[in-house]
C-alpha cells in the first residue's frame, strides 16, 4: 500500500506551478475585456445559459422539499469533510479488498506520473477518456501526449474542444462557447471520416461523433475516468453522464484508471441518494441522469480486469485547512452557479484562466494554487448572491469571495512596504469617516463634484490621478444639491421653530 497523504499537512501546500490547468496567462480583467469584445461568444453563452436555467427551474420546482434536500446535501458534505481522513482510509481498504489498487497523489505532477506508468505497463499508446474535471485540472492529456500516448476524449463536448484545439469553458458543457455551425466546421476539418455533406443539425453532428468514436471504443485496452462520487462503505465509484460514452469506457477496456479528488467521497449508499437527486436537476435540468454507472473493484469475466484508483490532493488539504474557505470542497460540480452568474454569462469560462470557471472557480482555484497565483479571481463577481441561491449544497460563495479578497489584501500588505493606490484611498476614507467633523466637511465639499456630472447626471471616467482605473468601469452618482445631514438639520429646525 502506498504511503497515504497526511491531511492538513500537504506537501507541497498548493498545486505546483507549471503543471495542469489552474492558472491563466492573464489576469481576469484583461482576459474578460477581450471576451466582452467577442459578440458571437456572448450570444452563444447567453442562449445556452438561459436554456439551462429554464430547464433547471422547471425540474427543481417539481420537488416540494427542495430546500430541505439542499440542506441535507450541505450537512452531508460538511460531515464528510470533517471526517475525510477516516473515510479515505475506509475507501482504500474496500477498493483493495475487491481487487482494485489505490494510489495516493500529492499533486498534479505525481498523479500524471502514476497514470503514465500504469498505461505504459499495458503496452498501450492510446486511451479513451470519460469526461473528467480532475484530469483536466492536472493537465493529464498534455502530459500523456508528451509521453507519446494519445488520449481520446469521448464526451461529445470534450471531443469538440479537443478537435478544435481549444480549452473547456464550462464545467458541465465544455464547448458551451461554440455554436453548431462552428462545430460543423471543426468536424469537417479534423475528422478524416467526416461526410463532406455534413450539416449542422445536432442529431447529424452527434451521429458523426458516434461514428468517429466507435472504433476507438472497440479497440481501446485502457480507459481513464474521473468519479462523481466514491462510496467509502463499499469502495464503489460512480460516474453519471448523459450520452453513454462513459458506459462504453467503463465496461469495454481491459484496464480502467480513475482519477478522483479526495473530496468526492460520500460515506454510504444512503447518502448517495441525496446527491443523485440534487446533481441532475442542478446540472442538466433532468430528473435523473440517463446513465449512472457504478463499479466496485473487479468482477471476474465482467468489465475491466485491472482497476486503479488515483486519489488526488493537489492543494485540497490546503483548502481544508482554511476554516472560512473549506466549503469550496463541498462542490459537486453541477455548474448551477455558472449558469446564473451575470459575470460568467458575459465573460465566458476562458477569462478565468482555470479549468474551474465561474463563481466556484473564483473561490476554488485561488485556494488550490495559493491566493497570489489567482489574485484577480475573487474580484470576478458582483456579489449578487445568485450563485448561493442556485448551489445544491448551499456553498456560501459570496462570503467566501469576500474572505479571499481580504486574504489577498493582507498578503499584499505583508509582502509590499508601499501601499497600493486603492489601499491609500481607503485608508484616507477611513480617516475621514472616523471623525464627525471631518465627515461633515467632506460631505459638504463633495457638492463640488456636481460640476463633473452636469451633462450626463453621473460622473464618468476621471483622468489620472483621480481614480481613473476605478471610474473607467463605473459611473459615480452626481452628488445631490443637499446632503441628508443638511436636510435633517433643516427639518429639525423647522419643527422646533
Amino acid at each position: 500500500m502506498a504511503e497515504p497523504v497526511l491531511l492538513g499537512m500537504p506537501t507541497p501546500p498548493t498545486s505546483p506551478r507549471g503543471v495542469g490547468n489552474l492558472r491563466g496567462d492573464e489576469t481576469f480583467p484583461i482576459a474578460a475585456r477581450a471576451a466582452l469584445g467577442n459578440a458571437q461568444l456572448r450570444a452563444n453563452l447567453g442562449h445556452a445559459t438561459q436554456t439551462i436555467r429554464a430547464k433547471r427551474a422547471q425540474v427543481v420546482g417539481e420537488v416540494p422539499g427542495w430546500e430541505a434536500l439542499r440542506e441535507a446535501g450541505r450537512q452531508l458534505k460538511v460531515h464528510t469533510m470533517a471526517n475525510l481522513e477516516r473515510y479515505l482510509v475506509q475507501l482504500e481498504e474496500n477498493v483493495t479488498a475487491r481487487g482494485g489498487t489505490v494510489h495516493w497523489a500529492r499533486d498534479a505532477a505525481e498523479a500524471n506520473e502514476i497514470v503514465t506508468d500504469l498505461i505504459k505497463a499495458t503496452g498501450s499508446d492510446e486511451v479513451v477518456k470519460v469526461k473528467s474535471m480532475a484530469t483536466q485540472e492536472i493537465g493529464l492529456n498534455e502530459h500523456l501526449e508528451s509521453q507519446g500516448i494519445a488520449a481520446i476524449e469521448t464526451d461529445l463536448a470534450e471531443l469538440i474542444v479537443q478537435l478544435g484545439h481549444d480549452k473547456p469553458s464550462h464545467i458541465l458543457v465544455p464547448a458551451i462557447h461554440r455554436n453548431r455551425a462552428e462545430i460543423r466546421e471543426i468536424f469537417l476539418r479534423e475528422m478524416a471520416d467526416a461526410d463532406p455533406g455534413l450539416t449542422d443539425e445536432p442529431a447529424v453532428l452527434a451521429g458523426a461523433a458516434r461514428k468517429h468514436l466507435r472504433r476507438k471504443f472497440l479497440s481501446a485496452r485502457v480507459a481513464i475516468s474521473g468519479a462523481n462520487f466514491g462510496i467509502a462503505e463499499t469502495g464503489t465509484l460512480g460516474v453519471v453522464e448523459s450520452e453513454g460514452n462513459g458506459r462504453m469506457c467503463l465496461t469495454l477496456p481491459q484496464t480502467l484508471i480513475t482519477v478522483m479528488g479526495i473530496e468526492k467521497l460520500v460515506p454510504s449508499w444512503t447518502d448517495l441518494e441525496v446527491f443523485l437527486q440534487l446533481l441532475p436537476r442542478s446540472s442538466t435540468g433532468e430528473r435523473m441522469n440517463p446513465y449512472t454507472s457504478m463499479w466496485t473493484g473487479i468482477t471476474p469475466g465482467d468489465g475491466p480486469q485491472d482497476f486503479h484508483l488515483v486519489l488526488l490532493d493537489n492543494g485540497r488539504t490546503a483548502v481544508l485547512s482554511d476554516e472560512q474557505g473549506r466549503d469550496a470542497l463541498n462542490c459537486i460540480r453541477c455548474s448551477a452557479c455558472l449558469n446564473v452568474c451575470p459575470v460568467y454569462e458575459r465573460a465566458g469560462g476562458h477569462a478565468y484562466g482555470s479549468v474551474y470557471p465561474g463563481p466556484i472557480g473564483a473561490v476554488l482555484s485561488p485556494q488550490l494554487t495559493g491566493i497570489e497565483d489567482n489574485a484577480s479571481l475573487p474580484y470576478a463577481s458582483s456579489l449578487c448572491g445568485a450563485c448561493y441561491d442556485a448551489c445544491p449544497v448551499k456553498i456560501d460563495i459570496p462570503s467566501m469571495l469576500v474572505h479571499l479578497r481580504a486574504a489577498h489584501v493582507e498578503t499584499h500588505r505583508a509582502e509590499h512596504r508601499l501601499p497600493t493606490a486603492e489601499s491609500a484611498v481607503m485608508a484616507a476614507a477611513a480617516w475621514v469617516m472616523s471623525d464627525e467633523s471631518r465627515w461633515t466637511a467632506a460631505v459638504r465639499g463633495a457638492r463640488a463634484g456636481r460640476v463633473l456630472g452636469r451633462k450626463r447626471g453621473v460622473i464618468g471616467p476621471l483622468p489620472l490621478p483621480l481614480a481613473s482605473a476605478w471610474t473607467g468601469s463605473r459611473d459615480v452618482p452626481r452628488p445631490p444639491k443637499q446632503s441628508f445631514r443638511d436636510w435633517w438639520a433643516a427639518e429639525h429646525d423647522r419643527e422646533t421653530s
